[in-house]
């Protein structure tokens, strides 16, 4: 390929790019001022025509852009629905190529003639995709098979197509910051020339057809559901040509064919849901392009789903393996702590701690898929949390709209795991074009929870370390170990005691994990939520204060604490707050259901107390409040003192019992 045609291919790109830009940026402005439903009308149209014109320059460039096309066809999920249409006919076949080409190549890559080679040779083939030609053909023993044949000349236009890509990518990035893929399009440019070698495929295959067929122990047992896809063997490859078992089965677009053989299309999903997870959590080695042109389902009953192409695979290590694995059961649990834990196991790092935010964005890539009907909707949901998301980090980072357009939250983002959401990514798409809908945490979560617990250390039976080596300072210490130890992981996850007699420490021993998909050891210094032990010092310090004339029980907490006063609380006195009569037992609940790391905002928390409104009469009830205590005492002790909690904390409690050091509420300062 000359010069002449890689800058015609570079300019026939960004020139559609900056066409389609424009277009769009012209009907923002249009249809500021027009009605609901013209806007709806234009928007279609505007979709609809781009749409048509990426097609038609993926079919003239052919190469990479249409496997883009193919890709972006499967992401009916987040897409508008013209672009699924138009670019879903790149699942289809494209032009064929010369058989005079094709013949001309697998002679030269087996060094023999055709006739030599092949009983027979399909003259039309089965498909013709971005890099390779498939036909079909009958070997000299009998066996059936389909050849795969490398386009001539395609090794430098892929090659080509990644700059490009990574061009387009870039300026993407600096028109529009929000829409930054150059991680993705980085992993990409180093993982799709291995699609070029096919004795690389073949090695693949090979592989991955070894892993699913054997049964998957794991730390909790057996994975419950056995893996049940077809995947053909391979006969002989070489650089440029592969032969494999032929397999007659229907695309996966072909609906009529489904409809008539009976194919159940919500279990064909989970069942390549199931051989994906495995490859991902047991294997650590998976296909990272799962596009519905790389699947067949078998015509005969139950309709398996067969896998093909697997050029593009990615081995990842033991430990990313654990880490994508804690990262998934850390968003079906809601454990924030452990989902940034897994961040840093991934290599993933933040430029900004917002948890509340990270466990919304990994949530996206686990979520249940929705059908292609309901695509509309899911997009709006997704750019309204967008706008949620934004709005949080605008008011984190006291950024300006500008600035929270231009910042990027992520400081580095680990090639392994975006090949990992492309395959998420993928399968919802698929999900989406067949019209079902799916959990991907039911389906995914045993696997996850057998690599994950496997790889833990749950208790004396598989790790002598699992109370942490630290002295023993008693013979009433040396029993609790032991007492541990006898109890087990059944009965204990982790746990922390200290105890001091007469000023010295009798006990300091620590043991178990950090949480059910954490395995990280309890150590003395681990730091836990312990909410309602400090009811008692936090209502002592009330005592103390009443003690130095600071506060009176029967005084009005809103004369304390003026912004208190408001939402029928003007009539709630100090007593009230001390013996659970102030009618604000639940508040702060619907608080923390909403944002569970709001706890760890002060500040915040306080305004929220002072805004709730008590559910019965001061003093006619005494109901625990078992969330709100902390903040209402707090905000009272700070209003009453002016000053910080835990000043008030050192002079009432650490320094009189000489335990500095010892005793906080909240984190310690570093």
């Amino acid at each position: 390929m000359g010069w002449g045609t890689l800058i015609t291919r570079r300019l026939k790109v960004f020139s559609l790019a900056l066409f389609v830009y424009f277009d769009y940026k012209a009907v923002q402005k249009r249809v500021q001022w027009v009605s609901a439903v013209k806007k709806n009308a234009i928007w279609a149209k505007t979709h609809e025509r781009n749409a048509r014109r990426v097609l038609n320059l993926m079919i003239e460039l052919e190469g990479l852009w249409v496997k883009m096309g193919q890709y972006l066809s499967t992401r009916a999920d987040v897409l508008p629905e013209p672009y699924i249409e138009v670019l879903k006919q790149l699942q289809d076949s494209l032009p064929p190529r010369p058989l005079e080409e094709v013949c001309g190549t697998i002679e030269k890559e087996l060094g023999k003639p055709m006739r030599q080679l092949f009983a027979t040779f399909d003259v039309d083939p089965l498909a013709t995709a971005s890099i390779a030609q498939v036909h079909r053909a009958t070997l000299e023993d009998g066996r059936e098979v389909v050849v795969k044949v490398q386009h001539d000349g395609i090794k430098e236009i892929i090659l080509e197509d990644l700059k490009n890509a990574k061009s387009l990518i870039e300026w993407i990035a600096w028109a529009e910051p929000q829409y930054d893929f150059n991680p993705m399009i980085d992993e990409w440019c180093k993982e799709a020339p291995k699609e070029l070698d096919f004795n690389h495929e073949a090695e693949n295959t090979r592989t991955v057809s070894k892993n699913l067929s054997r049964k998957t122990e794991g730390g909790s047992g057996s994975v419950s559901s056995d893996v049940d896809v077809l995947i053909p063997e391979i006969i002989q490859s070489t650089e440029k040509i592969l032969i494999l078992e032929y397999m007659d089965g229907i695309r996966l677009h072909d609906n009529d064919s489904l409809e008539e053989y009976g194919v159940d299309k919500k279990r064909l999903v989970e069942e390549i849901t199931r051989a994906y997870a495995h490859q991902i959590y047991i294997d650590g080695f998976f296909n990272g392009d799962p596009h519905p042109g790389n699947f067949l389902v078998s015509k005969e009953p139950p309709h398996k789903p067969i896998l093909l192409d697997f050029g593009l695979t990615k081995r990842i290590s033991q430990s990313m393996k654990q880490a994508l694995a804690k990262m998934f059961l850390s968003c079906a649990e809601g454990d924030q702590v452990a989902l940034l834990s897994a961040f840093a196991e991934m290599g993933l790092k933040l430029r900004v701690d917002m948890p509340q935010q990270s466990m919304e964005i990994a949530s996206i890539f686990f979520r249940q898929s929705t059908t292609a009907t309901e695509a509309k909707e899911n997009i709006k949901a997704l750019n309204e949390q967008r706008e949620r998301n934004a709005k949080a980090l605008q008011e984190k980072m006291k950024l300006n709209k500008k600035e929270v357009k231009h910042f990027n939250p992520v400081d580095a983002f680990p090639g392994d795991a975006i090949i990992f959401m492309r395959v998420l990514n993928l399968l919802r798409g698929l999900s989406a074009s067949l019209n079902v809908r799916i959990v991907y945490l039911d389906i995914m979560r045993p696997f996850a929870e057998s690599t994950l617990l496997g790889s833990m250390t749950r208790g004396p039976s598989t790790n002598s370390e699992w109370i942490y080596d630290s002295p023993v300072n008693s013979e009433v210490e040396s029993k609790l170990r032991s007492l541990l130890l006898e109890m087990g992981s059944d009965k204990i996850l982790g746990l922390q005691v200290c105890a001091y007699k007469d000023g010295k420490v009798i006990i300091d021993t620590a043991a178990g994990t950090l949480g059910k998909y954490d395995p990280r050891p309890v150590q003395p210094d681990s730091l836990f939520p312990v909410f309602s032990v400090t009811k008692g010092i936090t209502a002592g310090m009330v005592h103390w204060l009443v003690d130095q004339g600071k506060l009176k029980y029967e005084e009005t907490v809103a004369d304390i604490w003026p912004k208190f006063g408001t939402n029928k609380k003007e009539l709630i006195k100090v007593h009230h707050l001390l013996n659970h009569t102030s009618g604000l037992h639940n508040a702060l609940g619907d608080v923390v259901k909403t944002d569970p790391m709001s706890v760890c905002d002060w500040e915040e928390m306080l305004d929220q107390i002072a805004k709730s409104t008590p559910e019965t009469e001061p003093g006619s009830s005494q109901i625990y409040h078992y969330l709100s205590f902390g903040w209402l005492c707090g905000g009272l002790i700070e209003h009453a003192s002016g000053r910080k909690f835990q000043e008030i904390l050192e002079e009432a409690i650490v320094h009189p019992l000489h335990i500095e050091g010892e005793l906080y509420v909240g984190i310690p300062p570093v």
